[in-house]
């Protein structure tokens, strides 16, 4: 066995026993307090997903047609999730990029050179001045993962590739869910438009009748003033919840990708009831959360980065080796004469750094720290979130009823004062007054409808979308 072969043998074996000590601390997912059920869930329905249930379309569940076909162009056309598609597409290059340093980088170059020297130069013995130098090499260099500084450095970009098809999920969600919102917001104003519009026929019906009684003696100036009054009043509620309508609509529009002059939705007052929303175990909230995924995934990578760090205290291990031709001209030139090569092996470490590696260390361990407190606090975050949206939706179904007793109690006390104004019995200002608390009570029934769709909205985003089948 010559000297070579024992050199390649030795470097073989160094490399085999080194190479596993990977150093770090391996990743164990933080733990977190789930409760075993939602405070406000009482006369709540706990999910059983069915055929009937919509599992990934979750805005399925409110039969609108108009509603699903616009959410089907948020994936298609949103330009946040294209953004965050492309932040993905990053994080699996970054994966690519340290998987390659697993492997060997080989170089390669070609030199010519050609040059004169002078005649006084003794040392060379040459017929001419001038010399001709032709090189081929090509080098080969390697660090051998020793303390596992690459392997960890690649379970960071695997976890933050996760994170970032996370994020996608969650912008997803996010802009569904707001699109939702935002329709439902729309389909509000086009009640209180109808609902105002259908108000101003009556007041210009009253104020006609009343220049009428005026004209004819009964009725004063003050009541023909007092019903003008009014007409304008609510014709300028009008006018303003036109404006509210067109900014859902060009919010809608954003959405989807598409500029507002592009989008025109037809008027769609909002007339059915809110679905009953079915209610999924806190426990599994840590499952469907995409947001949560992404904190995790993130505290993963954080926890992957101090092994990072620490390998950064250990010699690094680097074997090279270099072959290639080199002759004074091209004929045969690569030959087996003109052949040269050399293997190496390096260990380097560093001395003295003033503490700048452990710097680097306590901060990764810092970060993971960080992100460990991030974790929790998204899983908490989506805790209240449901929370909030459960009591909301609650409070919202006991309120209607109250405010539909109001409003029955508002419009016979319209219909008692007007024929009491046909009367005579009381003022004109008596019936505008009425009309004003039936006309407000209408309304803040229309928005407490409104505002129980939207918080049906909160609730399946707080859930975490839709409703899937549990994994065999």
């Amino acid at each position: 066995m010559n000297f070579t072969q024992k050199y390649s043998i030795y470097l073989a074996g160094l490399v085999l026993l080194m190479t596993g000590c990977t150093v770090g601390p391996d990743y164990v997912k933080p733990e977190v307090t789930s409760p075993v059920a939602f405070k406000e869930a009482e006369g709540w329905k706990v999910a059983e997903p069915q055929d009937h249930v919509p599992r990934g379309n979750w805005w399925e569940v409110f039969n609108d047609a108009e509603l699903n076909g616009l959410e089907q162009q948020v994936a298609i056309s949103n330009q946040n999730l294209r953004a965050a598609e492309a932040r993905f597409r990053q994080a699996q290059a970054l994966v690519s990029s340290s998987r390659a340093d697993y492997f060997p980088s080989i170089t390669g170059s070609a030199t010519h050179t050609r040059s004169k020297t002078s005649t006084l130069d003794n040392s060379i013995k040459s017929n001419s001045p001038l010399n001709n130098r032709n090189t081929l090499i090509f080098n080969l260099n390697w660090e051998a993962d020793v303390w596992g500084r690459i392997s960890r450095t690649v379970e960071a970009a695997d976890a933050s590739v996760d994170a970032s098809a996370a994020d996608i999920a969650a912008a997803l969600l996010s802009a569904q869910a707001e699109l939702a919102q935002d329709y439902f917001a729309m389909q509000v104003a086009d009640s209180q438009q109808q609902l105002l519009q259908d108000s101003i026929k009556a007041y210009q019906k009253s104020m006609e009748v009343t220049q009428n009684r005026y004209n004819a003696g009964v009725a004063s100036k003050a009541d023909v003033v007092q019903a003008e009054a009014q007409l304008k009043s609510t014709q300028a509620q009008a006018a303003d919840v036109g404006i509210q309508r067109a900014q859902m609509e060009h919010a809608i529009a954003l959405l989807i990708g598409k500029a507002p002059v592009e989008l025109t939705l037809k008027p769609a007052p909002l007339t059915v009831a809110a679905p009953d929303i079915p209610l999924s175990m806190p426990s599994t909230l840590l499952e469907r959360r995409p947001d949560i995924a992404a904190a995790e995934r993130r505290t993963a990578a954080a926890n992957a980065q101090i092994g990072v760090a620490q390998a950064a205290f250990y010699p690094s291990l680097s074997l090279t080796a270099d072959a290639g031709f080199q002759s004074m001209t091209l004929a045969n030139f690569i030959s087996k004469p003109n052949l040269f090569w050399s293997l190496g092996a390096a260990l380097a470490t560093t001395i003295f750094d003033a503490g700048k590696r452990r710097a680097v260390s306590d901060q990764a361990i810092a970060t993971y720290e960080e992100n460990v407190a991030n974790y929790r606090q998204t899983v908490l975050t989506g805790f209240q979130e449901v929370e909030d949206s459960l009591v909301a939706l609650r409070v919202l179904q006991d309120e209607q009823k109250l405010q539909e007793e109001a409003l029955t109690a508002a419009r016979a006390s319209l219909t008692y004062t007007t024929n009491q104004y046909k009367a005579g019995t009381v003022s004109y200002l008596d019936v505008v007054t009425a009309s004003n608390i039936a006309l407000s009570n209408e309304r803040t029934l229309v928005d407490l409808h409104g505002r129980q769709f939207a918080n049906s909205v909160l609730l399946i985003k707080a859930l975490g979308g839709g409703w899937a089948a549990p994994a065999p």
